[in-house]
């Protein structure tokens, strides 16, 4: 009898990978997309990595393709636009082993800068896409991914969102099946992209779609359950489960196969039903191309482009029930602030005593943007602070950002933040780069990079020393600070933002939250000492209370004692105590 477990969507994933006898897999963290690569890490015949960035990742599997075995490459849908300078061309190429990249989407905007559609991409980039519905078609959908991808000659995406990737589910897990590896053969015409090369390969490409929609009809993974009549919905994903909720006797015609469309289904399917609704999350992907086909439907006039959708969107909309909801409790506002002794609060403490203005970056620190810090002024993606920093000083020259700062974490600083530190010095830029350096990737839960001397399955390695990285640019100012020492912290940013040449500053402390970590001190607060001037409460530590006569509270259970309240209190109202 099979084993059946309860599995988080990502995890199912990689089971499914494991099942279809994956032996590559690189990522790049990046929620909803994490958990994939966490879990894979749980089985010794899969080698997994942690790479720089996702362009590496998707390199990386393309190579262990071209060799002839099962590669994987998993991330989130903005690590996607990293890494679609190879996926672009390897559609061209095509693959030898399967090749599959999982690709999250995150409609709602739980915790990305925007929310874009990786089949959107897909389309572009002429890739197939599979869409699974619950956990356990994640783990059968990557299975069939590979098969695709080896039937076709194509690398294929399996996409998912954030609710799938975080939501659990009853998995029948089976054994893993090993396919032999396929052997290389070396192949010129379709594995070096040059023009004439490529040329050919696009023709390919193209008659590989047109043959994957015609045998779309009869995969496995679409499924049509033809119910009442009067209404028929075409859906796919987490979607599907909002219709059958909302409506359980409508007719569905299910996508698995969302790109290319299976048209010889959906014009039979079609034809079948009185109102044809087509319910798909963010754009109206395939909403679209089944109207351009003449087939009358309803879509994204009555349903948003925007969000994640829901079954009381269908009742609305489409049943025309009365949705008025009670007034949810009234809970008090809970704004996303940074852990009591994160050193990133320190750090922009700092900042925000001396009025400078930071260009920020993608982690835990673009919380610096917020009150009551409100620090970091732009964030557009993975390393643009200092290239954002260097636009500003061409466009408006040195004096101008002598008040400006680029700050970006140690991983998103070996993501990408190096090529725009590189083209900073190259282009002979000015302006100071303040590198976080809290020693993990904080903001997706505490994963290793190069720099922290630790792989994805645990070994220790060489870690990658990002003081001596910078002094190999040509970099004259290196300074290494501890982020809590304000004094020297002050000092240094004075001293380097004056500089009219680049600087970087790398302040170091660890993350609270890092395994290991022992915190022998607690602040406490000594209230006939204290004069009720508010410093100690300007960097917004949670830990740190009002009371009602103007004194300060501190709870003990938050405080790990950093100091950074008693460094700012003139009055040694605060004192470190051991605990």
């Amino acid at each position: 009898m099979s084993e059946v477990k309860i599995m988080l969507g990502n995890e199912a994933i990689a089971r499914g990978a494991y099942e279809a006898g994956v032996k590559v897999s690189a990522a790049y963290p990046g929620t909803p997309s994490t958990e994939i690569s966490e879990n894979i890490v749980k089985y010794p015949e899969i080698y997994a990595e942690w790479s720089p960035n996702e362009k590496v990742a998707m390199e990386v599997v393309i190579g262990a393709s071209i060799s002839g075995v099962r590669s994987m490459a998993s991330m989130k849908h903005v690590g996607v636009n990293v890494a679609s300078d190879p996926l672009y061309t390897i559609s061209y190429g095509g693959v030898n082993g399967g090749l599959v990249l999982v690709a999250a989407d995150d409609p709602g905007l739980y915790s990305s800068q925007n929310e874009q559609d990786t089949r959107c991409v897909a389309r572009a980039a002429m890739v197939p896409v599979l869409e699974p519905s619950d956990s356990q078609e994640a783990k059968d959908f990557m299975k069939y991914a590979f098969e695709l991808s080896e039937k076709y000659d194509t690398p294929v995406i399996v996409r998912t969102t954030t609710r799938l990737s975080h939501s659990q589910g009853p998995v029948t897990l089976e054994e893993r099946c090993e396919p032999s590896d396929i052997p290389y053969e070396r192949n010129v015409s379709k594995f070096v992209m040059m023009p004439g090369n490529a040329k050919g390969r696009h023709l390919y490409v193209e008659k590989r779609l047109k043959a994957m929609s015609e045998d779309g009809y009869d995969m496995p993974v679409n499924r049509v359950e033809m119910n009442d009549t009067k209404i028929g919905f075409i859906t796919s994903g987490i979607a599907y489960q909002y219709v059958k909720e909302a409506c359980p006797d409508a007719s569905v015609l299910k996508l698995g196969l969302v790109h290319p469309l299976p048209r010889k289904l959906i014009e039979e399917f079609a034809s079948k039903v009185e109102t044809l609704y087509i319910f798909e999350e963010l754009e109206p992907v395939y909403e679209e191309q089944i109207k351009s086909w003449g087939i009358k439907c309803i879509g994204k006039e009555i349903f948003t482009v925007q969000g994640e959708y829901s079954a009381n969107m269908i009742r609305k909309a489409v049943l025309k029930e009365d949705m008025e909801l009670k007034a949810p409790a009234q809970v008090p506002a809970r704004p996303p602030i940074l852990c009591p002794g994160c050193p990133h609060r320190s750090v922009y403490s700092v900042l925000n005593k001396l009025k400078i203005h930071a260009a920020g970056d993608i982690g835990c620190y673009t919380l610096g943007a917020v009150a009551p810090l409100s620090v970091v002024d732009t964030t557009i993606c993975m390393g643009a602070s200092i290239s954002t920093l260097h636009g500003m000083e061409k466009a408006k020259g040195k004096d101008y950002i002598k008040n400006w700062v680029a700050v970006i974490g140690d991983s998103t600083f070996m993501h990408t933040g190096i090529n725009s530190l590189m083209n900073m010095v190259y282009n002979q830029g000015t302006g100071t780069v303040m590198i976080l350096d809290n020693s993990t990737t904080g903001m997706t839960g505490h994963q290793d990079h190069a720099a922290t001397g630790k792989t994805l399955k645990g070994e220790v390695v060489p870690a990658i020393s990002i003081y001596h990285m910078c002094k190999a640019m040509g970099i004259k100012n290196v300074v290494e600070v501890n982020a809590f020492d304000t004094v020297e912290l002050e000092k240094v940013i004075k001293e380097e933002v004056a500089k009219d040449e680049v600087s970087v500053i790398i302040t170091k402390s660890p993350c609270v939250l890092l395994k290991g970590q022992k915190f022998t001190k607690k602040c406490r607060p000594i209230p006939e000492k204290c004069k009720k001037c508010g410093m100690c409460l300007r960097p917004g530590c949670p830990a740190l209370t009002k009371n009602a006569d103007g004194t300060i509270s501190i709870d003990e259970t938050m405080c790990n004692g950093c100091g950074l309240c008693m460094g700012l209190c003139k009055f040694d109202a605060i004192e470190q105590v051991e605990v």
